[in-house]
């Protein structure tokens, strides 16, 4: 399962990036909002920034903007994903976009019923919002596992990538479920890497290498 870092702060990734385990980065209109910056000069910044997939999300209301957004979006680089919402207009963006052998990313999807239309729509990434999913007392686990295990009997290559993640176990739940991608913010893939026993291991190792280092230097000096 690859992972992707859910922002468009070039700081963030370029700090995830430096870890050598980053996957690919989706963004959307709200994180996009957050960096107060011209939206293109940020997509080329990530584009460039990172070798994986970059999900860039259309913001036109009907299939025949979101149709030529896309176009834009996908020329911007060879690593561009465009990411359109599971409606009747993205949709049909969505698969004249992939009769031009664009890549898609179909986003929005809260239903398995959503999830096949993506992969009929020929989408190479799906993506569901477990949290989201879990915000209105369903579960968003289970809409995952529902996903993967429809995809694999149907034989469908549209990848499932896990969205709108809260914390490391819905990383972990993902891989158990057979998710290709879990997409999340910084602060739930920084808190991947953290563990107390880790920290404790650490100190332990450090006191250790000091005190032999004294004891060695002791040595020395008799």
């Amino acid at each position: 399962m690859k992972l992707f870092l859910d922002t468009a702060s070039i700081e963030e990734i370029r700090e995830i990036n430096r870890w050598g385990v980053l996957g690919g980065v989706t963004t959307n209109p709200s994180l996009l909002q957050k960096e107060a910056a011209e939206p293109d000069k940020v997509w080329r910044q990530i584009l460039e920034e990172v070798a994986g997939d970059v999900s860039l999300e259309v913001t036109a209301p009907d299939a025949d903007e979101m149709v030529a957004q896309g176009r834009t979006l996908a020329a911007m680089g060879p690593n561009a994903v465009v990411k359109v919402p599971m409606t009747p207009d993205g949709l049909e963006a969505g698969t004249r976009l992939v009769s031009e052998g664009v890549r898609i990313n179909v986003t929005l999807v809260f239903s398995p019923a959503q999830a096949i239309l993506a992969a009929e729509a020929g989408a190479y990434i799906v993506s569901p919002f477990l949290g989201r999913v879990d915000d209105v007392a369903s579960d968003g686990m289970a809409l995952l596992r529902s996903i993967c295990d429809i995809y694999a009997v149907q034989g469908y290559e549209t990848k499932v990538l896990a969205a709108s993640l809260r914390h490391p176990m819905h990383v972990v739940e993902s891989a158990h479920a057979g998710a290709d991608i879990a997409t999340m913010p910084f602060e739930v893939f920084t808190k991947l890497v953290k563990h107390p026993l880790t920290d404790i291991g650490m100190e332990r190792f450090q006191a250790d290498w000091e005190k032999l280092q004294h004891q060695l230097e002791g040595e020395a000096s008799t």
